[in-house]
């Protein structure tokens, strides 16, 4: 069976250095023509602007031709075709397939009946292995190093895969975490037993102002209104986090914001033209990454 990217844990430690050191030579030199007669499939079930742009992208980068679509009206999908049908059928098509959808294990199950890698582009709100992969390239870029930080992960704890991704992944490397959400919105138990097994401190608060300061790495996510059934309960805490530019007086020097995007208002406009904002340079080191994981899943080492 092919080698696919579904969840961080797919790819040891060694991997995901390889990985970075890859995407910063990449970084160096964009245009890569290594995979000439390619073809990757972007198949999006659930709408994506950043993470489908930039595997489009990174395909077209290193020389591959993209297929796919970013809509299932205009597929069988619509008209009833299996997941597993619709895999199958594209698998015989492309060389790699990047697959978004919103059910969780979806993307396990796809490269299970796939013939050639599937690359995990988000499944509900369980993993974003690339953007995890990307967030730790830029917390590498910003600090020089990934090892002993302090991450403040800030909003949807509990739904937000990209947290839970990067949660399991910065386990390599001796972090300290701060939660900062509501009590809706805490991190699942599953997440910090995984930290408690691993020795991993972490510490719970419910206000954003209480760890600004002792905070290496300040990463905010949206209260994603998709993922909740009752409007009500999106209402209640959808903007209960603004950080301001006013808020960053006394923080660490080296402390950088990163967030998935998009943002809605939990990070004010007045904070990108401060130091600390580095959220657009980690959508645009989401390219960079994606070359360097499509290349290695395709055999280019």
């Amino acid at each position: 069976m092919p080698k696919s990217l579904i969840s961080i844990h797919d790819f040891s430690k060694e991997e995901i250095l390889h990985i970075l050191d890859v995407a910063a030579e990449f970084e160096k030199d964009k245009s890569q023509n290594i995979l000439n007669g390619k073809i990757v499939a972007c198949i999006f079930f659930e709408p994506s602007t950043r993470t489908r742009l930039s595997f489009e992208t990174a395909a077209n980068r290193l020389g591959a031709r993209v297929i796919g679509f970013s809509d299932t009206g205009n597929t069988s999908i619509a008209k009833g075709e299996t997941l597993k049908d619709t895999v199958k059928m594209v698998s015989n098509y492309a060389d790699i397939i990047v697959m978004r959808h919103p059910l969780e294990g979806s993307a396990r199950y796809a490269s299970e009946v796939a013939n050639v890698p599937v690359i995990n582009a988000g499944d509900g709100a369980n993993q974003h292995p690339s953007q995890t992969l990307l967030d730790l390239y830029s917390v590498r870029q910003t600090q020089n190093r990934l090892n002993d930080l302090t991450i403040n992960m800030v909003g949807d704890l509990k739904y937000g895969r990209t947290v839970h991704s990067l949660l399991q992944a910065m386990s390599h490397f001796a972090p300290h975490f701060v939660f900062t959400a509501p009590n809706e919105l805490m991190m699942p138990d599953e997440y910090k037993t995984f930290l408690k097994d691993r020795k991993i401190p972490y510490l719970e608060t419910t206000q954003l102002i209480e760890h600004l300061n002792d905070t290496d790495i300040l990463y905010m996510t949206r209260v994603q209104q998709e993922r909740f059934s009752d409007p009500i309960d999106y209402e209640k805490v959808k903007n209960i986090y603004r950080l301001d530019a006013g808020m960053l007086g006394n923080v660490r020097k080296n402390m950088k914001i990163l967030h998935p995007l998009p943002r809605i208002n939990e990070i004010a406009a007045n904070v990108d033209n401060t130091p600390y904002a580095y959220y657009f340079k980690q959508a645009e080191n989401g390219m960079y990454v994606r070359m360097a994981i499509i290349a290695y899943l395709l055999g280019y080492k």
